[in-house]
């Protein structure tokens, strides 16, 4: 078994959102559930181009910051090739992998999203009062896209375990992989959260999926900021492109982690 250790959507050098490539791994889904829960981090599992995505609490359709993982992993092996493609174990949907210097892009197209009423007192439970009305849109995994008011009403959120319990209860039955909260910024960036962990401590510092649906829902690219309340500050980028949206940002080896 091969372990790679890599941070992703990183703003700064040494900062990102940590993820693990096994290669040659467990080869069922509760073997990795279980390997994912030990390692308490995002783990992707590469296995004859098909990734397969692990979160310490399930497993997931698609995960973009741990695409980007693999993509460095790939590319390393392939530097002189202009575009790369895996697909996922679970879906089938095929990503498709660029670089651009240190940075790394998944193609992608939008998918249709239902859009699902929360749960009465939901977000009320979660902290959040919105400014606009919530909506779903998703490049793959489904998110409830929820805008606040600002900078300071987005990191004064802080739901308990009662409330991510109910959120991802209420997920699990309406298709929708958790709430991310967003707001626009004065200089003309975004800056967001994501929930849909059950334990806190485990927000995501980076969530490329919802930054591909905020782009589906805003129809432009956008630069958006991660990761304040997780102390690893994370940039993602998105483009779009005729008939698809890129997501991207820094990729690089954990300096601190020995390969395996």
């Amino acid at each position: 078994m091969q372990i790679h250790a890599l941070h992703c959507f990183g703003a700064t050098p040494g900062s990102g959102n940590p993820a693990l490539v096994i290669e040659g791994g467990a080869p069922d889904a509760p073997a990795r559930a279980a390997f994912a829960r030990a390692r308490n981090t995002t783990c992707v599992f590469l296995d004859a181009g098909i990734v397969d995505f692990h979160y310490p609490h399930a497993r997931s359709p698609l995960c973009l910051h741990a695409t980007l993982a693999v993509a460095h992993v790939l590319f390393a092996r392939q530097p002189e090739a202009p575009v790369l493609a895996v697909s996922t174990a679970l879906r089938g949907q095929r990503l498709e992998l660029l670089r651009d210097g240190d940075a790394c892009y998944v193609r992608l197209q939008a998918q249709a999203a239902a859009q699902p009423a929360p749960v009465p007192g939901l977000l009320a439970a979660m902290g959040i009062a919105p400014v606009s009305a919530p909506c779903a849109a998703s490049v793959g995994s489904p998110k409830l896209l929820v805008e606040v008011a600002d900078a300071a009403a987005l990191h004064g959120l802080d739901p308990d375990h009662v409330a991510l319990a109910a959120l991802h209860a209420w997920g699990a039955q309406a298709g929708i992989n958790g709430i991310y909260a967003w707001c626009r910024r004065p200089d003309g960036r975004f800056e967001g959260r994501n929930f849909n962990h059950l334990d806190p401590a485990l927000e995501d510092s980076a969530t490329g999926v919802a930054a591909g649906a905020l782009t589906v829902l805003l129809g432009h690219g956008i630069t958006l900021l991660q990761g304040r309340a997780s102390g690893r500050s994370c940039l993602i980028s998105t483009r779009v492109t005729p008939g698809a949206v890129l997501v991207g940002g820094r990729v690089e080896a954990d300096a601190g982690a020995r390969q395996s």
